[in-house]
This record gives structure tokens, C-alpha cells and sequence, in this order.
């Protein structure tokens, strides 16, 4: 990552830094952690972007391989700022390694699990997943996991109708999250 900076990125990764910016800008929004019920906390913050991350990643995947090329160049961006947002934490040189190596083991356990609850039919599969994972340090109520679990539904299909040179722009449009209609959601 400090040789990036010092020298400059390559061309071919302005497009994943672009993608990058625009999922942990929407894991960010404030009605994820006021009213949605989500931690305001690392971890908390750390599952908003792996779920943003797995919204746009399961996109990529369906439009075949440049975007699938690009997607793996965003994991590995994502992945790299794990690893110096650790250090700068104060981890250990010697505990990092560990750590992203047991960060990217959840990752593959949330995709699994929201593919699986996405796809389902049954809308509790996905209340379900989430529980799990997003709210596992929570208390949520079932109205915060609900508004969640529609957002999330809301949010892959509004990938699903993006154009791949917009999304490989970097150009990702979210549903907007309205925080004063949600406010009775806690």
C-alpha cells in the first residue's frame, strides 16, 4: 500500500479505487447506525462495508470477466486498506497477517450467507443472515433487521439495472437512505 502512494497507482486501478470509495462511502450513511440499528463501532463499520462490498462484488460477478477482473482488484483494495487501517490502530507487524486472513474468511461466510438470503424466497432467510453477521454485537429490533434486510434487497436491484462501464466507473448509484422518514424505525 506505501508503495502505491509513493509511487502512484496504475491506470487500470482508478476504476476499482472509484468502486471502492463508493461502497464504504454508502456503508458510511448515518441511517445505518442511528436508525438501522448497525454498531456504530470498527466492527460494526467493518460489516457495513464487507455487505456493501458483497452488493457490488455479486453485481460484478454477473457481468462477466472484466468486471469480474476489476472485482478482484477491488477486493484486494479492500483488503489492503484493512490491513493498514490495522496497523494504524496500533496492531502488531506479527498479528496483521492473522487478522486479514480471518477478516477475509468472514467475508466469504457473509457472501455465502446474504447470496443465500437474497436469493431465497423466504424473506426470513435474509432477517436471518443478517442477525448473524451484521447485527451479532447488536440488539436490534426486528423493524431495524426488516428495514435492513430491505434496503439490502432494495440495493441489488438497483445494481442489478446499472450498466457495467457505469459500475466499472466507479459511478455506483445506491438507493438514497432517507433519514427522517426512518426515524421510527428503532
Amino acid at each position: 500500500m506505501i508503495w502505491k502512494r509513493i509511487f502512484g497507482r496504475a491506470d487500470r486501478d482508478e476504476g476499482p479505487y472509484a468502486i471502492y470509495n463508493a461502497l464504504v462511502a454508502q456503508a458510511r450513511q448515518p441511517w445505518f447506525y442511528l436508525d438501522g440499528g448497525v454498531p456504530d463501532t470498527l466492527e460494526g463499520r467493518f460489516e457495513m462495508v464487507m455487505l456493501h462490498a458483497f452488493l457490488v462484488l455479486r453485481r460484478m460477478k454477473a457481468l462477466g470477466d472484466p468486471a469480474r477482473e476489476a472485482g478482484q482488484r477491488v477486493f484486494d483494495i479492500m483488503f489492503d486498506d484493512m490491513d493498514q487501517t490495522l496497523r494504524e490502530i496500533g496492531v502488531g507487524d506479527l498479528s496483521v497477517g492473522k487478522k486479514i486472513k480471518g477478516m477475509a474468511a468472514a467475508f466469504y461466510g457473509r457472501i455465502a450467507a446474504y447470496d443465500e438470503g437474497l436469493d431465497a424466497e423466504e424473506p426470513g432467510v435474509l432477517d436471518a443472515a443478517l442477525k448473524r453477521n451484521l447485527f451479532a454485537m447488536a440488539e436490534p429490533s426486528a423493524t431495524q433487521v426488516s428495514a435492513v434486510a430491505n434496503y439490502l434487497r432494495l440495493a441489488d436491484g438497483a445494481l442489478a439495472t446499472q450498466e457495467a462501464d457505469t459500475i466499472l466507473a466507479g459511478a455506483i448509484r445506491f438507493p438514497v437512505v432517507p433519514v427522517e422518514e426512518n426515524r421510527s424505525v428503532s
